[in-house]
C-alpha cells in the first residue's frame, strides 16, 4: 500500500511539472532582455514552485543544520550531488547563484532553455583544459558580478552510500580568485533518486559548513580539507525517509 501511495504522489508531481515548465520556459525566453538579477528572480520561481509542489505532493521537506548560509559573499559552494533536488532548492537556500554544469544540460528541452538564461557556466566533459579556462574567465565574471557560483566536484549524480574522488576544479577556481568555499553535505538522494521516478517522503537534512578561506592556500590541500568535511557529514546525517 505505502508503494502505491508513492506512486501516485510522484505521478502527480510528474504531472504538475509537466504542466507547468513549457509556460516558464517560454517566460524564460521572453525575460531575456532583462538584467540578470530580475531575470534570476524571474526564471529561478519556476524551481522554487516544483521544490514547493515536491513538498505539498510527496511530503519531501527539508531541514538546515550548521551555521546556515553566511552572510557576505560571494562564495564558492561546494556540495554534495545526489539528485536533482539540491539544484533547486540551492536557490532558496543561497543567494542569487550560477551552476557550472555540462554544456549538454543546455541543449534540454524547456528545462534547459530556462537554464541557459541563468548565465550558468557550461563545461565540455572530457575537454579539461578548455573547461578550466572558462571556469575561470566565467567563474572571475559571475563572482565579480556578485553571483555565487555553485559546484558539484563529483562531477555527476552519486547513489546514496556511494563515493567518487572531488575533482578539484572548485577548489583551483577558488584558490586562483582567493574566494572562501562553503562546503554542503545532504541526503537528498534518498528521498528524490538519481534518475528516479517514485519520489519519496521524508525530510532532507542540508548541512552547510563555516566559509573555508581559500587565499594562500593549495588546490589540492583545499580539494581535500572540502571533500574530508563533507564525507564526515555525510556519515553523520543519518536517514531522510519517513519510517512505514
Amino acid at each position: 500500500m505505502a508503494t502505491l501511495v508513492v506512486f501516485v504522489r510522484s505521478s502527480l508531481f510528474a504531472l504538475a511539472v509537466l504542466l507547468i515548465t513549457p509556460p516558464y520556459a517560454l517566460l524564460a525566453l521572453l525575460v531575456v532582455p532583462l538584467p540578470a538579477l530580475t531575470r534570476y528572480r524571474i526564471v529561478t520561481s519556476w524551481s522554487l514552485l516544483v521544490v514547493a509542489l515536491a513538498r505539498t505532493i510527496c511530503g519531501i521537506r527539508y531541514r538546515i543544520e550548521g551555521p546556515g548560509c553566511p552572510s557576505g559573499g560571494p562564495y564558492i559552494v561546494i556540495s554534495k550531488h545526489q539528485s536533482a533536488w539540491e539544484t533547486l532548492a540551492f536557490q532558496a537556500i543561497f543567494p542569487p547563484q550560477v551552476l557550472v554544469v555540462k554544456r549538454g544540460l543546455l541543449w534540454v528541452p524547456f528545462f534547459g532553455w530556462g537554464l541557459a538564461t541563468l548565465s550558468p557556466i557550461a563545461i565540455r566533459r572530457g575537454a579539461r583544459t578548455q573547461s578550466l579556462r572558462r571556469l575561470w574567465e566565467q567563474g572571475r565574471n559571475r563572482l565579480s558580478r556578485g553571483f555565487w557560483v555553485v559546484i558539484f566536484p563529483e562531477g555527476t549524480r552519486v547513489r546514496p552510500g556511494q563515493r567518487v574522488t572531488f575533482l578539484s576544479g572548485a577548489a583551483w577556481l577558488a584558490c586562483r580568485s582567493q574566494i572562501a568555499v562553503v562546503p554542503v553535505a545532504h541526503n537528498a538522494g534518498e528521498l528524490w533518486p538519481r534518475n528516479g521516478y517514485l519520489k519519496y517522503p521524508g525530510t532532507i537534512t542540508v548541512c552547510i559548513g563555516a566559509p573555508i578561506a581559500s587565499a594562500g592556500r593549495n588546490a589540492a590541500e583545499l580539494n581535500r580539507e572540502v571533500e574530508a568535511w563533507i564525507d564526515a557529514e555525510m556519515q553523520r546525517i543519518g536517514h531522510a525517509r519517513d519510517a512505514h
